[in-house]
């Protein structure tokens, strides 16, 4: 991908106004979602999280158990949610208040 042009200019939906592609970037930059745990800690893609307590899951029929690991989580774009693998379960969501950084 090329660097952006300092000196080119982009519109802005939400506004309506046309700003210079710095601080579009700038911008975008500050608008990521800040994942965090139940402790606290910045989760990031790949991280390994373990549970905090039980949790029953809707549609599986089974409960993960407090302390069950879950290794490689996604980022979804919203700053409470992360996506899951585990074994026998598709399409894990789970909430970033009931996991802790490994």
């Amino acid at each position: 991908m090329s660097e952006v042009d300092e000196d080119a200019f982009v519109y802005d939906e939400a506004s309506g106004e046309w700003i210079s592609a710095g601080a579009a970037r700038a911008e975008a930059d500050d608008d990521a979602a800040v994942v965090r745990d139940a402790v606290g800690n910045v989760l990031a893609v790949g991280d390994q999280v373990t549970l905090i307590k039980d949790l029953t899951v809707k549609g599986a029929g089974q409960t993960l158990k407090r302390g069950t690991l879950i290794k490689s989580i996604r980022l979804t774009g919203d700053a409470q949610e992360i996506d899951c693998r585990y074994e026998g379960i598709k399409g894990l969501v789970l909430r970033a208040e009931f996991v802790k950084k490994r």
